[in-house]
């Protein structure tokens, strides 16, 4: 009997520290953290945001609460105006803005690509709402 008690005791304290580890880790799938630099990744976060012919997932990349870069996932953008969008550096817009100044920031759309930049602007505040509600 005492050696049953043991070892269910020593199971209890097994999924205690695995279920303490899990916690502790910096990566949920959405957001990773590494040497300081944390890692946005909306595909989950904006699955119902649509550019012109699907959505358009972003990986946003924050170092002491500024944004460092952004860039695009694999999306199924129409190629012609998603490249028009990144050629007018939408994704640049943000670079070196505090979090804060990102968020508040007003960012106008690339004529000709309204409906990707449309969905990378409201990708990039899914992002770093996250961001902040989760660092």
């Amino acid at each position: 009997m005492k050696k049953k008690g043991i070892i269910t005791l020593l199971c209890a304290v097994v999924i205690c520290v695995a279920a303490f580890l899990i916690s502790c880790t910096n990566d949920d799938g959405v957001m990773s953290k590494k040497k300081g630099v944390y890692t946005v990744n909306t595909t989950t976060l904006s699955a119902n945001v649509k550019g012109y012919n699907g959505p358009t997932p972003l990986l946003i990349t924050i170092k002491n609460d500024r944004i460092v870069k952004i860039e695009a996932l694999e999306n199924t953008e129409t190629p012609g105006f998603f490249k028009r969008m990144k050629d007018a550096g939408l994704l640049n817009k943000w670079n070196g803005m505090t979090v804060d100044q990102a968020l508040a920031a007003k960012v106008d759309v690339v004529a000709g690509a309204t409906y990707s930049s449309n969905a990378v602007i409201e990708n990039v505040r899914l992002g770093l709402r996250y961001y902040k509600d989760h660092k």
